[in-house]
């Protein structure tokens, strides 16, 4: 479902959507939504957070919610988060501060947000956040680009950013570019394409992306394209995949690199900001 999502957003943010069949696409939403609400990854595997979030922004994006039962799926959602504020993935009940950006996001998508304990939701993710900034999986736990990135797109959504060290933080998120222009996800960590959005995306998000080189970002960016395929990998000379490919997308949108050929692109939804536009929701930015 996830790849389905990066595939579908990619497509759309260079104006080729129509290269896929919609009607193929609501036919996979619908048979992997199960009768939880929740939808899995692919045929035949349990319902999770994760997979019910990128099968709303695809059906969002293919303006096709009416097409999934989005009733039970707010109750899926809603159902999943506890009394400390936190969220469950799933029914086994892993907690992580990604699935509580999972569950904002998406209701923000479905217009529900008022369904869930807003208060707590917050409470508990300003509890992951750390000394110098940035914020973990869980209270205690190392800082981490994709993490940061959630914390503060769930914050985003809730127009709490306020709370949130802004120049601490940044500093952080800075300090993620490496010699090469390419970005981190934690001290002492090779660079990796997929940074160049949860990195660029939380920096956007607090009015600071003027603090990294995005010249130089811009070309390692590029390093990373396949000569053979014209996809993207992590690093110069690896395997693209559509994960990297997309990411490396919406790094470039961000830094505004190739505007003719990149549709803008929401730094808290990670989906195309006209469609954003279209259905209305406006998430707090600095």
């Amino acid at each position: 479902m996830s790849g389905l999502y990066w595939s579908v957003t990619f497509l759309d943010l260079v104006n080729s959507l129509e290269k896929l069949n919609k009607d193929d696409i609501v036919a996979y939403l619908k048979r992997n939504q199960h009768s939880s609400g929740g939808f899995s990854p692919c045929d035949g595997h349990d319902p999770h957070l994760l997979y019910s979030l990128s099968a709303i922004q695809i059906a969002v994006i293919f303006d096709v919610l009416n097409e999934i039962e989005c009733d039970k799926l707010i109750d899926y959602i809603v159902a999943l988060q506890n009394e400390d504020g936190s969220f469950a993935g799933d029914c086994w009940g892993e907690i992580d501060t990604r699935f509580s950006f999972c569950a904002v996001a998406a209701l923000s998508l479905l217009k529900a947000l008022d369904r869930i304990d807003q208060e707590k939701a917050v409470s508990f993710v300003i509890s992951c956040m750390n000394y110098d900034g940035g914020f973990g999986c869980l209270p205690g736990t190392e800082s981490h680009a994709g993490q940061i990135y959630c914390c503060v797109g769930f914050l985003s959504i809730l127009n709490r950013l306020h709370m949130i060290n802004v120049d601490l933080l940044g500093w952080w998120l800075s300090e993620r570019q490496l010699p090469s222009g390419g970005l981190n996800g934690r001290p002492e960590k090779l660079q990796d394409v997929c940074y160049s959005w949860w990195v660029i995306a939380s920096l956007k998000m607090i009015g600071k992306l003027e603090w990294i080189d995005m010249e130089k970002l811009r070309d390692y960016i590029i390093s990373c394209q396949d000569e053979e395929t014209g996809g993207f990998s992590d690093r110069p000379g690896n395997m693209p995949d559509p994960f990297h490919t997309l990411f490396a997308f919406t790094g470039l949108s961000l830094i505004k690199s190739y505007p003719e050929k990149i549709k803008e692109v929401n730094p808290v939804f990670c989906m195309p900001q006209y469609v954003i536009d279209r259905i209305g929701v406006k998430p707090q930015l600095l």
